[in-house]
């Protein structure tokens, strides 16, 4: 879908040339982002049948940190990820297959999976892919929409997003990563509910700034890496233990909906 946006703070983030946004980052991505809280994997699957019986669709599986997670407990998953970089990165697990297709279309037969989950990634794609989770699912199926959101009321997590608004010339991406609207006003999925975890990553200087600079919308031209490593530097000088690491504190948000019947 292509859209004519004329002020681009105002365009929706899957009209920001989703697709290659990652491509320059895929090894930042894969090595430096956080993983999911145990809890959320286990609220993920939990009532639904035994793991090992199960199929999923991780749709925006990037370098397939999630993928693996419920390839660990058992699922066979079907990673879609478009981006060849993101891929190429990724660390191979025998009960995940990646698909280099969208989130829109992801050639999956009908009522083929048990799960779909978007961990970090459905904010990017067009709403129109909700009717093709349905189309994939299995009756009464379930989604699961999953995002790693920064606590602001840690002092060094809010510290270090403020420095990331700051050189990435406050994008909008920073102020809409949880976009789960589109599923509450959709027609395919109802039961839905919402949960919360805690999750941490403890990095040192050189995996904070991988985990900086794995992210989509930070500029990497030469003067704004030099900047961001030097803030980076001085945060850690200020917030560092005595192992010379520091915490970025995530709330980990869980959306559950199930497949309903086919509106109309």
């Amino acid at each position: 879908m292509t859209q004519l946006i004329d002020d681009p703070n105002d365009a929706p983030l899957y009209a920001m040339q989703p697709l290659q946004r990652f491509s320059d980052r895929a090894t930042d991505y894969a090595n430096h982002r956080p993983s999911y809280p145990a809890a959320a994997i286990a609220a993920i699957l939990a009532g639904l049948s035994e793991p090992h019986r199960l199929v999923a669709a991780d749709i925006g599986a990037g370098t397939g940190i999630s993928s693996r997670l419920l390839a660990d407990k058992g699922l066979q998953v079907w990673a879609v990820e478009p981006n060849a970089a993101m891929r190429e990165a990724a660390t191979f697990h025998p009960n995940v297959t990646f698909q280099a297709v969208a989130a829109e279309q992801t050639q999956l037969p009908n009522a083929s999976v048990d799960l779909v989950t978007c961990f970090q990634a459905f904010h990017w794609f067009d709403p129109a892919c909700l009717p093709e989770f349905h189309r994939i699912l299995k009756p009464s199926g379930r989604l699961a929409l999953v995002w790693n959101s920064r606590d602001r009321q840690d002092p060094f997590t809010q510290a270090y997003t403020q420095l990331v608004q700051q050189l990435s010339n406050h994008h909008p991406a920073e102020s809409r990563m949880v976009s789960a609207q589109p599923l509450f006003s959709s027609p395919y999925f109802d039961a839905i509910s919402q949960q919360e975890f805690l999750y941490q990553q403890s990095l040192d200087l050189a995996g904070l700034i991988g985990r900086a600079q794995s992210v989509s919308y930070m500029p990497k031209d030469e003067d704004t890496t030099q900047r961001l490593v030097q803030g980076l530097k001085d945060l850690c000088d200020r917030w560092a233990d005595a192992q010379g690491r520091v915490c970025l504190v995530y709330t980990t948000q869980v959306f559950l909906a199930t497949s309903g019947r086919v509106p109309g």
